[in-house]
């Protein structure tokens, strides 16, 4: 593929959004299944009801070491979780994919566009957690 013509770029890049939306979606669906298989439809709305005392809205995994605890044995909730996580890391693999394929045209200034459009991207995921502000 020629990176000089835009229409491959977006391409590739489409791809990689598509890919990371159908790959979200078949991970989530498969914990739908096994949440469904695990607990009857009666007791499903029980399970999921708001809880105040549990938070967040029940005793869902919500870090990542407690989701791939969750992952090893299969737990519907952490593999639901997981796709959420594939879904949300989709569109930062385009931003960082879209780095390297402005560097492989030696375009300096998409590339330190992109690169600072990563870093905000990252710095907003790993480092507003370690900020007291944005914890309530």
């Amino acid at each position: 593929m020629n990176l000089r013509d835009p229409n491959s770029m977006n391409r590739i890049l489409g791809i990689v959004l598509k890919t990371g939306v159908v790959l979200s979606g078949v991970i989530i669906a498969i914990g739908t299944v096994l949440f469904l298989t695990n607990h009857s439809l009666d007791n499903t709305s029980a399970y999921l009801a708001y809880n105040p005392v549990l938070i967040p809205h029940g005793s869902f995994p919500v870090s990542l070491s407690s989701i791939s605890s969750g992952l090893t044995s299969l737990d519907p909730s952490s593999i639901i979780q997981l796709g959420f996580l594939v879904l949300l890391a989709t569109p930062v693999a385009r931003v960082a994919l879209s780095l390297f394929l402005f560097a492989a045209e030696k375009d300096r200034r998409f590339v330190y566009l992109t690169a600072t459009v990563l870093a905000i991207l990252l710095f907003s995921m790993l480092a507003t957690p370690l900020i007291p502000l944005f914890n309530g």
